[in-house]
């Protein structure tokens, strides 16, 4: 059952599209600061990852593509030619997230909260990691904007909305959607 939602919230996002880089209010948001930024990783082929994943072995994981790369620098390119101010970048310890996050922004930190648990080898740490990050996120403040670099199922698990590939989903403190921003 926890794959047909997932695979039926990924179709309806892809059928009903969201706001694109042109929507000034949202960028006007963001420019204000305060607010919150789930990335998913941008652009790595297949789903899940082989059955051998170690974190610290890229080679044994799903990695972003040539696009995928491409799409990382655009959105750091996003952040830089609208003056978005960032607090702090976070990135998930999966390669791709942490591609996904050294491509855009540079410099960033690994938090587990961001971890996938899309495998059933990491689902049993997804309620602690679940709970940790809203902790975090409950604790956090900043006039800037904070940039979580993350997987499907995290955004979905924490704020029930789908997101294709290196789409920002921008949320205030209290995880309220204020917008999405595609990315191709």
């Amino acid at each position: 059952m926890k794959y047909f939602i997932l695979i039926l919230s990924f179709i309806l996002s892809i059928i009903f599209p969201t706001s694109t880089f042109s929507n000034d209010a949202l960028i006007s948001k963001l420019q204000s600061g305060g607010n919150i930024v789930f990335i998913r990783h941008a652009l790595a082929p297949g789903t899940g990852d082989p059955d051998n994943i170690d974190l610290n072995d890229c080679s044994t994981q799903r990695n972003l593509s040539k696009s995928g790369v491409s799409q990382s620098i655009r959105i750091g390119e996003f952040f830089k030619e609208n003056n978005i101010p960032i607090d702090i970048v976070l990135s998930s310890e999966w390669c791709r997230c942490k591609d996904t996050a050294k491509y855009a922004f540079g410099n960033y930190k690994s938090f587990y909260g961001l971890n996938s648990f899309y495998d059933e080898k990491f689902y049993q740490f997804r309620e602690k990691q679940i709970l940790d990050l809203k902790k975090f996120i409950n604790n956090w403040k900043s006039e800037k904007n904070l940039i979580l670099v993350t997987h499907y199922v995290v955004i979905f698990e924490m704020l029930n909305f789908a997101a294709s590939s290196g789409e920002l989903m921008i949320t205030k403190k209290n995880l309220e959607l204020i917008g999405r921003i595609k990315t191709n």
